[in-house]
């Protein structure tokens, strides 16, 4: 084998050894930095000095590179890792059975996700995605359950939670409030059947904790926190406050402001802030009918609206109604007694249809028989219909009205002699017969 340099001027390059087809050894050169004809060694020199620099930067970027390629790939390993460990936690469950019952909320709209959050928040599952996996399991069962209060026992299983929450007397804080209800209780003098007021019905939707050792808010303390001088804090609308200020009888001066509608509290709050959320939940339901503005058509504020809506609510059926608003305004308006019957009752435990010559004698604060004008506060809740009837009673010049039959039959009309004849009507019928 031959060998032989390749050509090249100058001194003998750095060679490394490679083979031609003819197998003839050929040296061929390596790369090397030369430095540039005609550069001085400090211009060489500061080149190379610039040269090393960015090759130095160049590591540094790779090095850095890799660091965050690491980080990332921990940073995924570690979330990894976390969510693997949270699977294997959401498949936790108490076995049960659960103990003490506890309170808990669950609103309009929440997944079963939302709600198992709230019952694992509470100690009454042990993981919310255990009680996903019951709802999925009970499809049937879980769109039973209501937004409302319940009180579930702790470590609870997931599918007995679930169980409870459909229970109907795992229900707490659950009140309906019917039209015309009154805040104290009244018996009927025809039949002697206890009527429940609202704070005898909101304190046995209070009641809470196992039977045997069942705790509930009273109708006293209701009625204490009722008639509290602090108005602001059981949540009286301003346009309702300066009027409430002025109740003679301070245990009546929420009368009317609580809307007759099924409401739900917290058992768990105390008697004012029950009484608070109610009234202001009813405060809203009234504004949304134009209280606040509706009165200038018929020369009434919004409280007196409310007042007037609840003897609408206690004196006429539904299709009556904007006639018996009617006849308010129209006697309002020559300042003629109102005269009803209604107002007679709401300061008598015992009440009935027809009155006494000595109950509409007797003068207080609602008796109008007795006074002109509105009663001092509503003498019931009213139902939405009643007040929007206040709002924009039926067109008429009536200004007597009775009732002649128990089938509800109502007559309308101006002329009093007429009104006599109707009331013969209503006596022939036994409608005003009086258990008294």
């Amino acid at each position: 084998m031959n060998a032989r340099w390749d050509e090249g001027g100058g001194s003998r390059p750095t060679s490394s050894f490679d083979f031609d087809n003819d197998e003839t050894m050929v040296m061929r050169a390596l790369p090397q930095n030369i430095d540039p004809p005609h550069m001085s060694r400090a211009e060489a020199r500061k080149q190379r000095e610039a040269r090393n620099k960015r090759a130095k930067r160049g590591k540094k970027v790779g090095v850095l590179a890799l660091l965050v390629l690491v980080i990332a790939v921990l940073g995924v390993g570690a979330y990894g890792a976390l969510w693997y460990m949270d699977r294997n936690k959401a498949a936790e469950d108490f076995a049960g059975p659960g103990g003490a019952p506890v309170v808990i909320q669950i609103n309009s709209g929440e997944t079963a996700s939302e709600i198992g959050a709230t019952l694992e928040a509470k100690n009454v599952v042990a993981s919310s995605a255990a009680f996903y996996n019951a709802a999925i399991a009970n499809p049937s069962e879980i769109q039973k359950v209501q937004p409302g209060f319940y009180q579930v026992p702790v470590q609870s299983s997931a599918a007995s939670a679930l169980d409870t929450l459909v229970a109907p007397d795992s229900r707490v804080g659950s009140v309906v409030i019917a039209e015309g209800r009154q805040l104290h209780d009244s018996s009927d003098a025809q039949t002697g059947s206890l009527k429940k007021g609202i704070y005898n019905l909101i304190s046995e939707a209070s009641c809470v904790g196992p039977v045997s050792a069942q705790k509930c808010i009273s109708t006293d303390e209701l009625n204490t926190a009722g008639a509290s001088s602090d108005l602001a804090s059981l949540g009286v609308p301003d346009w309702a406050m300066s009027s409430v200020k002025s109740v003679p009888d301070k245990d009546r001066q929420l009368e009317g402001l609580i809307a007759a509608s099924s409401w739900d509290f917290d058992p768990t709050a105390t008697p004012t802030e029950i009484l608070r959320a109610l009234v202001e939940g009813s405060a809203a339901k009234y504004e949304a009918t134009g209280i606040l503005t509706a009165g200038s058509g018929v020369g009434m504020s919004p409280y007196q609206l409310l007042v007037a809506a609840s003897l609408v609510e206690r004196e006429a059926l539904p299709g009556d109604m904007a006639k018996v608003a009617r006849v308010i305004v129209n006697r309002l308006a020559v300042d003629q007694p109102l005269q009803f019957d209604s107002t007679v009752n709401y300061s008598l435990d015992t009440t009935e249809v027809a009155t006494t010559d000595a109950d509409r004698e007797r003068v207080t604060p609602w008796n109008t028989y007795a006074m002109p004008g509105l009663p001092a506060t509503p003498i019931a809740s009213p139902s939405i219909d009643a007040l929007k009837a206040v709002e924009s009673p039926a067109d008429g010049d009536w200004l007597y009205f009775v009732t002649i039959n128990k089938e509800g039959q109502t007559l309308f009309t101006k002329s009093y002699e007429e009104h006599l004849a109707n009331i013969e009507l209503a006596q022939q019928s036994g409608i005003l017969d009086s258990g008294r």
